[in-house]
């Protein structure tokens, strides 16, 4: 498995480094919302949502929100999104402490998750295309965050692995320990003073954006934690089979959508 999983990281990890620094904010725009459609797919059918014309109306209805978004980028929507997002995976963590609730698969709580999904995509469509517009360097500082992410997981897979004992949600997650989010922000951090260096960040810059990583990475750790919630729920190992060894594309993105409004948000504060 684990073979399996690296082969298709090397596969998609270029393809996704392409489609992030090639095109324009105007192009990037639509094919992150086609990926962000495609893990709406996904998260409809976590929530309990079994009606695929009706699935399909809601994907038509996020494109439409996506679209007036884009049209609405120079407003004070974007930064006000950004702030929601970033108070939604805050509340999150309650709803990880309370793990039991909207469990049942009533019509309450299919309605309650779809809601959820709009905190967890729009708020990080925003951030990602906030990021990638900004001058100078946008299209290296978005690479930079989905970096940070991607090291977070490396270093939490290792440390996980060979440090760790005390589990951190036992009854979401099994497999992830207190020692693999230690080692989570030690990568993430890491990664983004040598990034943000690279970048032109200098002094007290550098020092804001390794407190902003480890925001990152923690909000990254929740978000990974909200979809195994979501699998357990719905009784599901995977989210999808569109990726072999990584299960769906939810399953891939789950980090990143949480990740992405802190980044986008702190950035905005720390003036880079």
């Amino acid at each position: 498995m684990l073979l399996q999983r690296t082969l298709t990281a090397l596969l998609l990890a270029p393809l996704a480094i392409l489609a992030i620094l090639l095109p324009p904010t105007w192009l990037f725009a639509p094919v992150a919302a086609v990926v962000f459609l495609a893990a709406l797919w996904e998260w409809t059918r976590l929530s309990g949502l079994r009606d695929r014309p009706v699935r399909s109306g809601l994907l038509g209805v996020a494109l439409l929100v996506f679209a007036l978004l884009w049209w609405l980028r120079a407003t004070v929507l974007w930064p006000v999104l950004l702030i929601a997002g970033v108070a939604w995976w805050v509340l999150a963590c309650v709803w990880l402490k309370h793990f039991a609730f909207a469990a049942a698969p009533t019509t309450e709580n299919r309605n309650l998750k779809l809601a959820a999904g709009a905190f967890v995509l729009f708020p990080a469509f925003v951030g990602l295309l906030t990021i990638h517009g900004s001058e100078p360097y946008g299209h290296w500082w978005t690479l930079l965050a989905l970096l940070i992410v991607w090291a977070a997981d490396i270093g939490a897979y290792f440390s996980g692995r060979f440090l760790g004992k005390r589990k951190l949600a036992p009854n979401i997650s099994p497999g992830k320990t207190w020692a693999g989010v230690y080692g989570a922000f030690v990568a993430g951090a890491l990664v983004a003073v040598v990034g943000g260096w690279l970048l032109g960040a200098q002094g007290v810059h550098l020092v804001g954006l390794a407190v902003l990583a480890v925001l990152t990475v923690a909000a990254s750790v929740v978000g990974d934690l909200i979809e195994s919630l979501m699998k357990r729920h719905a009784q599901v190992k995977d989210s999808g089979r569109m990726f072999p060894g990584h299960g769906g594309l939810l399953d891939r993105m789950d980090s990143v959508f949480a990740a992405v409004p802190v980044f986008a948000l702190g950035k905005l504060l720390l003036g880079l």
